[in-house]
C-alpha cells in the first residue's frame, strides 16, 4: 500500500488542497488497539493500488500524533474516534466512521 505518513499539523492545509481535486482518506490508527489493528488490517487486505487514482489515503499514528489527531478532529468538525476514517472533499469531511464500522466499500462509495 502507499499510504501518505500524516506527521505534521502543516499536512492538513495540503489535504484541504488536495481534496478539491479528489476525496482524501485520513485513518486514524491506535497502535495500542485490537479493534484498531483488526480495522487497519481489513484496509490493507481490501485497498488496491488503482484506488490510489480516486481517492488520496493518509495514515495517522495518533499515538505518536495525538495533537494532530485532535486538529483533524477540530478542523473537519468530527469527533476522534480510534480508529476511525475520515474522507474529505473540498476541504469538509463527507464521511466517516470507526471501529467495526470502518468499510472499505462505503469509503469507494462515497468518494465518487
Amino acid at each position: 500500500m502507499s499510504w501518505k505518513k500524516l506527521d505534521s499539523v502543516s499536512q492538513l492545509d495540503q489535504i484541504i488542497e488536495e481534496s478539491k481535486e479528489k476525496s482524501v482518506l485520513v485513518f486514524k490508527h491506535s497502535t495500542r488497539c485490537s479493534i484498531s489493528s483488526m480495522a487497519w488490517s481489513r484496509m490493507e487486505r481490501n485497498w488496491k493500488e488503482e484506488d490510489n487514482e480516486i481517492v488520496s489515503p493518509y495514515f495517522l499514528d495518533l499515538i505518536a500524533f495525538r495533537s494532530i489527531s485532535d486538529e483533524v478532529a477540530v478542523r473537519f468538525s468530527v469527533p476522534h474516534a480510534s480508529p476511525q476514517v475520515i474522507l474529505i472533499r473540498n476541504g469538509e469531511a463527507i464521511y466517516d466512521n470507526s471501529h467495526m464500522g470502518i468499510s472499505y466499500q462505503d469509503i469507494m462509495n462515497k468518494s465518487n
